[in-house]
């Protein structure tokens, strides 16, 4: 192992409010180039970043060279999103400068609230997913475990949503147009990625081992930005390492000088396509091969950059998994299995049973969905001419993994073909979900029932054959963002009433449960929601022009929009809820605001029509003086981790609605609940994790079990003998097809409705009158305060298993063998 003599530990920084002000000041003079009289918001902000960065860049020195002089072993993170929104606030809050910052400031004429809105959420990612991988970046820093984090640095991110018309409209996100203070170029990290070509045989008989010579057509620089990533009193300061690609040569002067001056820029246009858009739409051949050339560029960038790290430190690559542990986030890194083993074998002289034996160990796969379209294939042909080395690697680890199938484990014909990596039911594909699987020690799903149902579904024959492989690890978010970030109110409540200890240890918030019963704390715990609806009012007021009343019940669904999470069966009910107002004004209603937010694929034509509907029913419903006061729906644009910050606090009621069996976890459940929203949902993901933790009688479950859904759909279910017998539900849907809420366009919502009609397979007819009574059990409960808000109480007391410094402990202990 390669050693280095220790650097010398420089003395800590001063956090005096005085020595702060004076280093603001200093930065905006040298750094920014203007003084105060002169300074706008934005250089206040870029200043106050400038001297949080040098207390930060200490500490990650630091752990750093921790790491290497112990010879510790990382963690390797792959995630194709990393959705970390801002970061000043995150860096001053875990370093325990918060109240320092703001008093520095405040001598200087600055308010802190007001200059950390201008710093731009970062675009690297849209949903779950993304902001999962950035909750475990920060606990991983936080229980000290040695980590890099790897994606790609999207200069224009998915997309912004603006809402146009009732319509998602989308625009790039700018949100690198003034640079990034927190990230530092590394130029020495910096590593060649091939596309295509050929693959030619070791000697020219065709004799030799397992080594090819792969000899790409086309070839870019992965060059590497480093963005400091700040646990929890600043312990520790882990590394989130993104990739931009650059070209070989950045003009091609011939073409150039002969006229073809857009020809000149192709080579240009190709690598910058590579970092410019997540998720490139893949409804098309163009779109498939663009985010294949993705996955497989920020997958062997992250790849050779860990070999190549440990190689220099620790000398032989056969140690690799005693040192390293990379964890795929979904199947996005998959192709990272076949290019460890290209890696080891064409780069570092392995046979192919070699580098299996460091390959697999040193993997471990986290599946994020059971639907079958997200789980990614690639049709042969695409996958040969893009990566013809690994393609080579995938039909030879598919043939040790069949043959052993066929000879060890005696499984038939209908067994192997569903363990196979490459899909033969039609187009032959490659299965990036099986070749994970295949190439990990460790197959994680992210709650209790995704975990069984990924043995029982899509990985039902793999787990037969490999039946100590799949784990659980519940997913859980970071309480520092969530909860102490996001509502310092609610976290100043809490420490007044029980102490401290749940800064450090989440789940100490148990001991707020005996205070659900306290009529003052009570009192005091509604004062803090009443002023979060309060603060989204006013947002929403400034942003579109939107009235609300923070004494209603605040009702909001915020998370991507898919048909399985069933933001349409939510809207069909505030429909119902519509209608029935309407009706009966006499009746004692609660007044209610819904809220929606979230963003549709650009090619996903339904979830764009749910987005429309949404809006079209808004419309109407908020301009019918017939229920004024009492019931309001509105699409907020362009959520966010900044706008979620804003909602999560906000809610009373958090909708958790997915079809039973679909959601693999959710992570916005947890949030809510923190935040102490009561949850309305089905007995899916999470949600059947925080009803133990919470009790049932604390959250409000409804509808079909994940048995229950699968069971209908295989014995015939017949939604419109349902809609028929549900009065509610009929009137609803006709009046969403028919146009009523459509009268530019009567047929806008036929064909979308007519699909709960003819199949609704995700339930929603079937769910409805459930759902239905759900609701309206909600608005009774909201009628008695003493009740509503001891059960929100008991949701924050009891979600603090949810945490993401638990999670991380249990992947470090069971998958990753790293002791924090």
């Amino acid at each position: 192992m390669k050693t280095t003599a220790p650097l010398p530990k420089p003395a800590p920084r001063a956090t005096e409010p005085a020595v702060l002000a004076a280093e603001i000041v200093e930065r905006l003079t040298y750094r920014i180039g203007k003084n105060a009289a002169a300074a706008k918001p934005h250089d206040w902000l870029a200043a106050v970043i400038n001297v949080i960065r040098d207390r930060v860049i200490d500490r990650w020195i630091e752990a750093t060279q921790k790491t290497y002089e112990v010879g510790g072993k990382r963690v390797y993170y792959l995630s194709l999103e990393f959705l970390i929104g801002r970061l000043m606030r995150d860096a001053v809050s875990n370093l325990g400068l918060m109240d320092s910052m703001r008093s520095a400031l405040s001598s200087l004429g600055v308010e802190l609230d007001l200059i950390r809105e201008l710093e731009p959420d970062a675009a690297l990612g849209n949903g779950g997913l993304g902001r999962l991988a950035a909750c475990f970046m920060e606990s991983m820093a936080t229980v000290d475990v040695p980590a890099y984090g790897y994606g790609i640095r999207y200069v224009n991110g998915m997309f912004r949503q603006e809402i146009h018309d009732g319509w998602q409209v989308e625009l790039p996100e700018t949100w690198l147009a003034h640079g990034n203070p927190w990230e530092f170029e590394r130029r020495e990290a910096s590593y060649e990625v091939g596309f295509g070509g050929t693959v030619e045989l070791p000697s020219a008989d065709g004799s030799g081992d397992d080594a090819r010579a792969w000899k790409p057509s086309e070839r870019v620089i992965a060059t590497a930005y480093d963005t400091p990533v700040v646990g929890w009193r600043g312990e520790r300061v882990n590394t989130l390492r993104l990739w931009t690609a650059v070209p070989i040569d950045p003009i091609l002067l011939d073409a150039f000088n002969a006229g073809d001056h857009i020809g000149a820029l192709r080579e240009s246009n190709k690598a910058d396509s590579l970092a410019r858009v997540l998720y490139p739409a893949d409804s098309h051949i163009a779109g498939q091969e663009l985010r294949l050339r993705q996955e497989y560029f920020f997958s062997s960038a992250s790849l050779q950059d860990i070999v190549r790290r440990h190689v220099q430190y620790f000398g032989d690559v056969r140690t690799l998994p005693e040192k390293a542990a990379i964890q795929l986030n979904d199947t996005h890194p998959a192709v990272a299995v076949a290019e460890l083993m290209r890696l080891l074998m064409d780069e570092h002289d392995l046979t192919f049973d070699e580098a299996w034996a460091v390959t697999q160990p040193t993997f471990g796969y986290t599946n994020h969905t059971l639907l079958p379209e997200a789980l990614e294939t690639w049709p042969v042909p695409l996958f040969e001419r893009l990566l013809p080395r690994h393609m080579q690697l995938v039909y030879a680890i598919n043939a040790k993994l069949l043959i052993q199938a066929r000879r060890e484990k005696k499984l038939d014909d209908a067994a192997i073909s569903a363990i196979s990596l490459i899909d033969e039911s039609g187009e032959r594909r490659v299965r990036m979900a099986n070749l994970a699987f295949v190439g990990s020690h460790s197959v994680n799903g992210v709650a209790a029932l995704h975990t069984e149902l990924m043995k029982e579904t899509v990985f039902r024959d793999l787990h037969r054959m490999f039946p100590d492989r799949i784990n659980n690890k519940t997913n859980g978010v970071t309480p520092r963002r969530w909860l102490q970030q996001c509502n310092p109110e609610l976290t100043a409540l809490i420490r007044e009433a029980i102490g401290d200890r749940f800064l450090d240890d989440t789940e100490a918030l148990a001991d707020l449960a005996p205070l659900a019963d306290d009529a003052a704390f009570r009192e005091k715990f509604k004062a803090v929601k009443r002023s979060k609806k309060a603060a989204l009012s006013t947002l929403l007021r400034e942003r579109m022009g939107l009235r609300l009343d923070p004494s209603a019940l605040f009702d909001i669904q915020i998370k991507r929009i898919h048909e399985y999470k069933r933001q349409l069966l939510n809207i069909v009910e505030a429909v119902a809820l519509y209608d029935q107002i309407r009706s009966h004004p006499e009746r004692d209603w609660q007044p209610r605001v819904k809220l929606f937010g979230g963003k549709a694929a650009p090619s996903y034509h339904n979830a764009k029509l749910i987005i429309k509907l949404a809006n079209d029913v808004a419309r109407v419903i908020n301009h019918d003086p017939a229920v004024q006061g009492l019931l309001k729906v509105a699409f907020v644009p362009n959520y966010n981790v900044s706008l979620a910050e804003v909602m999560m606090p906000a809610a009373d009621l958090s909708e958790q609605i997915s079809t039973a069996g679909m959601e693999a976890s959710g992570t916005g459940n947890m949030k809510l609940a923190l935040n102490g929203a009561l949850t309305i949902g089905t007995l899916d993901g999470a949600n059947i994790e925080i009803k133990d933790r919470v009790g049932p009688e604390n959250i409000m479950i409804f509808g079909l079990t994940a048995e229950e859904v699968a069971e209908r759909r295989a014995n015939g279910y017949n939604p419109r003998e349902v809609i028929e017998g549900s009065r509610e539900l009929g009137q609803a849907l006709s009046a969403i097809a028919t146009g009523v809420f459509s009268p530019d366009d009567r047929d806008r919502y036929a064909e979308l409705i007519g699909g709960i009609y003819d199949h609704d397979w995700f339930m929603v007819a079937a769910d409805f009158d459930s759902y239905h009574g759900a609701q309206r059990a909600v608005d009774t409960l909201w009628a008695d305060e003493a009740t509503w808000y001891g059960k929100t109480i008991r949701n924050t007391a009891g979600v603090g298993w949810f945490s993401s410094d638990r999670t991380i402990r249990e992947y470090a202990r069971d998958i990753w063998g790293v002791l924090p």
